[in-house]
């Protein structure tokens, strides 16, 4: 692989950059974080500066965030089409379709040309995050599922980006949407860790055992009954199956007439019953009453 320059900013149109690979080889690089803009019908500048800091009256238009289907975008809608990938040409022929000639399909196939080589300069080992919004999250992802493939989609991640308000005939707009993708099945993923806030561990870490580590009580109910989901062995037992730990449970306490049973002390009932009879002469020795 060529060697990739750093700390260089590019001015252009980054579909032309990204194609040359003097500049992006291939397999170069580490993460990619893309916000491209979508109809807030505005005109983005560069602003040029005297010496003494005075804004200059030259300015160059870098770019408008109003698509339209214009000849480039046609152009540029038959080369993905005649020489992109398959399945990636199929789907914005079939979205083409579907959807016409307007400024939504404008915008999906120049973002599908620059997703295209974007994919090519990533590393096996890295990462794409998509920044959009809700109106085009969903074209999107069919476009990164059909190039990066749909086992590498990694999260979708709501940004809420303002608080609750009111929108005209509708819920508040306050969110956007990032897509996570990865190049391969093996990422780069560093986690990020926070300490934990002191009133929460004050509220739920409110033990220490002998080593004066913190923990919390909690119960050991599985997440769904009968799905085998949390069936975890325990004490060298297995949780019994889905119609009979529902029904030895009630007609314990039906019959003994017992409250406050806490899960633990279930638990340990299950742990030494081997019938009716026993569960019972358990429990009632459990609790004193024999």
């Amino acid at each position: 692989m060529d060697e990739l320059k750093t700390n260089v900013l590019y001015f252009g149109d980054n579909l032309e950059i990204l194609r040359n690979r003097d500049y992006f080889p291939d397999e170069c690089i580490d993460l990619i974080y893309l916000d491209p803009p979508f109809n807030s019908k505005k005109d983005y500048n560069i602003l040029f500066k005297e010496n003494g800091g005075v804004e200059s009256e030259a300015q160059i238009k870098a770019f408008t965030d109003t698509w339209h289907w214009t000849r480039t975008a046609e152009n540029t809608y038959h080369d993905i089409v005649t020489n992109g990938p398959l399945r990636v040409g199929q789907l914005i022929g079939a979205l083409h379709d579907a959807i016409g000639q307007n400024d939504v399909m404008a915008y999906l196939v120049m973002m599908t040309a620059r997703l295209i080589e974007l994919h090519r300069v990533l590393k096996s080992t890295g990462s794409l995050y998509l920044h959009c919004d809700p109106t085009a999250s969903h074209y999107l992802k069919l476009v990164l599922d059909q190039i990066f493939g749909p086992a590498n989609f990694r999260n979708e991640i709501v940004w809420k980006r303002t608080t609750a308000h009111n929108d005209p005939n509708r819920f508040g707009r306050i969110h956007d949407i990032l897509l996570f993708y990865s190049k391969s099945n093996k990422p780069t993923w560093n986690p990020v860790f926070a300490s934990y806030d002191t009133e929460y561990v004050d509220t739920y870490y409110r033990y220490t055992d002998e080593a004066g580590r913190k923990f919390l009580s909690d119960n050991l109910t599985a997440p769904s009954h009968g799905s085998g989901s949390g069936q975890y062995e325990w004490r060298g037992k297995y949780p019994p199956p889905k119609a009979e730990c529902g029904r030895i449970q009630k007609r314990i306490w039906n019959a003994l007439k017992l409250k406050d049973v806490s899960s633990t002390q279930k638990m340990d009932i299950h742990d030494l019953r081997d019938t009716w009879r026993t569960c019972q002469v358990c429990l009632l020795s459990l609790f004193g009453q024999m």
